[in-house]
């Protein structure tokens, strides 16, 4: 019974990876995140077609945006997120990521596969797109998705802000920069760890900003 279970699970993995082999698959990155307009404590992660004008918003929870937005920032957390050990342990076991696909939309559900390879061998596993895009960042692979999820999920965000807004943006930004300006390298690099280590992430990349400004110099 078990056998014949492993035989029908293979046979209908292979038939999925001939499937997706078949699709036209388009490139995307990571654009951004954003606080979700539609979800109370959710966010909108942007992924942008590289080759075009489309993005795709997706809706994920706070736990997953803050590892992305860790990854993106640069920063290192005080102890290894669940996707950086999900990394050292694939590195201690001689795995690599080859790619990741979003492959398919379902209710407004986004499902994605992560193409795993280990001693030649690859191995698709199932995934949330949260989950596969954070590891994407951290194994450095490209992440793909299907012509016919871009036209269906895809839209061009405008860019155009107002002069007001614009303004508004400006003048916060400015007055950050104002505060930080006052401190040491030294001052910076204290409170940058503090940041860190209270899982400050919004602020910590802000200090690190100001810090790779003046190192620039």
């Amino acid at each position: 019974m078990f056998l014949l279970s492993q035989i029908q699970s293979n046979l209908y993995s292979g038939y999925i990876s001939l499937k997706l082999a078949r699709v036209k698959k388009v490139r995307i990155n990571v654009l951004g995140l954003s606080v979700s307009q539609t979800q109370s404590g959710a966010y909108a992660l942007v992924l942008a077609e590289e080759d075009g004008d489309r993005r795709i918003p997706i809706i994920i929870g706070p736990v997953e945006a803050q590892s992305i937005a860790i990854q993106l920032e640069g920063l290192t957390p005080p102890r290894p997120l669940t996707h950086d050990l999900f990394l050292n342990v694939a590195r201690a076991f001689d795995i690599t990521i080859k790619e990741v696909l979003i492959y398919k939309l379902e209710e407004g559900i986004f499902y994605a596969e992560i193409d795993c390879v280990q001693k030649g061998k690859e191995i698709r596993i199932d995934s949330r797109t949260s989950d596969a895009v954070a590891l994407a960042l951290r194994f450095d692979c490209p992440i793909y998705t299907t012509e016919d999820i871009m036209d269906k999920a895809g839209i061009v965000i405008e860019q155009e802000k107002t002069k007001d807004d614009l303004d508004e943006s400006t003048d916060s930004d400015e007055e950050n920069a104002e505060d930080l300006a006052e401190l040491s390298l030294d001052d910076l690099n204290e409170i940058l760890n503090e940041a860190v280590q209270e899982e400050d992430y919004e602020r910590a990349s802000k200090i690190r900003d100001e810090i790779k400004r003046r190192t620039r110099k």
